[in-house]
């Protein structure tokens, strides 16, 4: 019996540890997985200005990835991919995500195909090394009806489709109207929810955004589980007059009501995010690369 229990001992403890080993495996992999960047319409008046001195103070600050809000006529920022690509490069940058509209112009009803306008979207995205081609927000003329919305769901995933053989995920990036309109009993947004395909369509989820439609990051998060691979970390101070006519806008992380931390947390352990993009386009008494260096800071102080 001694024997047996000394047997036992020693292969239970040797199972502990290599279950202890292999969730500590685990999770430094999960770890790896993730990416901390900066929308960089934080600082789109700098970006407007001069890029490349502004790109040069992120990556000073220690940012090292970015995600463009500027895509037009087959250039970021003036740049081709492959001159951005390098620009980014050199500066030890990279952008694993973008912001470019999908609109009903980009898709050729006639020939059921995209057209070549979105087609070289994805093929720059690509060759910039994207993980994911983002489309924010769209025209209202897309969501008069739930049909009418469904339809063009049918659209998004077949941009998913199309993303994918060029190695990347299509995503969408929630604004405000989203959760403030319904038709019929539904929301824009659960409607949007159930007729993508997940694997096809990721979520990027605005934490800011929604905040004064009374919808909370914290419900869609637990809702929607595995849905949110990116996010745009945001957090909102009340003001008498802020972003799209509403009582709120966006301030330093931390500072403000979306409760940040508890929301990040909730994305981590099921949101399934592994983009944790930052996003402030307001600053109060602050320079935007001033708010920006700040943010930064606190999100690696909270671990990200």
């Amino acid at each position: 019996m001694k024997a047996s229990r000394r047997k036992f001992l020693k292969t239970g403890t040797l199972a502990i540890a290599g279950a202890t080993l292999y969730k500590s495996e685990l999770f430094n992999f999960m770890k790896k997985e993730e990416l901390l960047g900066l929308q960089l319409y934080s600082v789109r008046d700098d970006m407007k200005k001069d890029p490349l001195s502004t790109l040069k103070q992120l990556a000073e600050m220690g940012y090292k990835n970015v995600e463009h809000a500027n895509y037009i006529d087959r250039k970021f920022y003036g740049w081709t991919a492959k001159e951005f690509k390098k620009i980014l490069k050199d500066l030890g940058m990279k952008m694993p995500s973008g912001h470019t509209g999908l609109s009903k112009a980009h898709w050729d009803e006639s020939k059921k195909d995209f057209t070549d306008k979105w087609k070289w979207t994805v093929e720059d995205a690509a060759e910039m090394g994207q993980q994911i081609v983002i489309s924010p927000s769209m025209d209202k003329t897309i969501y008069q009806t739930e049909d009418d919305l469904k339809q063009f769901m049918d659209i998004f995933n077949k941009s998913g489709e199309l993303c994918k053989k060029a190695g990347m995920k299509f995503g969408y990036h929630n604004h405000d109207f989203e959760f403030g309109n319904k038709l019929g009993d539904k929301t824009v947004y659960e409607i949007i929810l159930a007729n993508t395909d997940p694997h096809l369509v990721i979520q990027q989820l605005d934490t800011g955004n929604l905040y004064h439609t009374g919808a909370r990051a914290q419900d869609l998060l637990k809702k929607y589980p595995g849905r949110y691979k990116s996010m745009h970390v945001k957090d909102e101070i009340k003001v008498e007059k802020g972003e799209s006519g509403s009582n709120y806008e966006s301030a330093v992380l931390g500072t403000g009501v979306v409760n940040i931390k508890e929301v990040l947390g909730l994305a981590r352990s099921t949101g399934g995010t592994t983009h944790f993009i930052i996003e402030q386009e307001s600053y109060q008494d602050k320079t935007p690369l001033a708010a920006m260096k700040e943010d930064l800071a606190i999100m690696k102080s909270w671990g990200y």
